[in-house]
């Protein structure tokens, strides 16, 4: 599925607005610039998704390894003492 296109236009007032066309060539939806972009920032691309979950799940496996690690380092001087 392609992305759709937005052109620019002008509003009476001067502000910046956002135009997306239909297969037909008519106006599918006008937005302001200030909304448009809003969202689109707001928005994640599916890259920055998956980029977000591998970062997630490699911080979660360092996390067990480190957990694993601390356990066995406190059973062990936890034997010592006794």
């Amino acid at each position: 599925m392609a992305k759709a296109r937005r052109t620019t236009h002008r509003s009476s007032a001067g502000k910046k607005l956002y135009a997306v066309r239909d297969k037909t060539g008519k106006f599918k939806d006008i937005q302001t610039y200030e909304r448009a972009h809003r969202a689109d920032l707001a928005r994640k691309s599916k890259a920055e998704l998956e980029a977000a979950a591998k970062k997630k799940k490699k911080k979660k496996a360092r996390k067990k390894s480190v957990k694993k690690a601390t356990k066995k380092k406190v059973v062990k001087k936890a034997a010592k003492k006794k």
